[in-house]
C-alpha cells in the first residue's frame, strides 16, 4: 500500500485485559533476546514499565505469556511460553488481515491528507465513554 496507510489496534479480551502493539512488540523483543531488560531497551522503555506490562499479561490470562528465571551463573532470562507465542502469532495474523481492509475503506480519505501533516504531533486527549450502566 503505497499511500502510507497503516493500522494500529488493541484487542480487548474483556474488562481489564487488552493487548496492543506495545505489548506485542515487548513479547517479540523478549523472544528475540531472552531478556526483559534488553527488550525494554530496544523499545526505549524503562525496565519497570516493561516488567509491569509483562506482569499484567501474565496475570490477565489463565496461562502465563512468559516465564522468568532468576540470575545466577548463566544469568537470568525470560522465555515466552507456547501460549505467549500463540498470542503474538494471532495478533500478527489479525494485523496482516486488517491491513488491506484499511486501504479498501480509507484510501479515498487518505488522499485528502495535507502535505507535511505526517510530521505533526498532537497531544493525545482522553475521551471518557459512558458504560452500559450509564456511569
Amino acid at each position: 500500500m503505497g499511500s502510507g496507510l497503516s493500522v494500529r489496534f488493541r484487542v480487548d479480551f474483556g474488562a481489564g485485559c487488552s493487548v496492543g502493539i506495545g505489548k506485542i512488540e515487548l513479547l517479540e523483543g523478549i523472544a528475540r533476546s531472552g531478556s526483559l531488560s534488553q527488550a525494554a531497551r530496544g523499545m526505549r522503555m524503562s525496565y519497570r514499565r516493561a516488567w509491569l506490562l509483562l506482569e499484567d499479561m501474565n496475570q490477565s490470562f489463565e496461562q502465563p505469556v512468559a516465564h522468568a528465571s532468576v540470575g545466577g551463573r548463566g544469568g537470568g532470562g525470560v522465555v515466552l511460553t507456547a501460549f505467549g507465542l500463540s498470542l503474538v502469532a494471532g495478533y500478527r495474523r489479525l494485523e496482516t488481515s486488517l491491513q488491506p481492509l484499511v486501504g479498501d475503506c480509507l484510501q479515498d480519505i487518505a488522499a485528502h491528507i495535507k502535505a507535511g501533516s505526517s510530521k505533526r504531533t498532537v497531544k493525545s486527549a482522553s475521551i471518557k465513554r459512558k458504560t452500559k450502566s450509564g456511569a
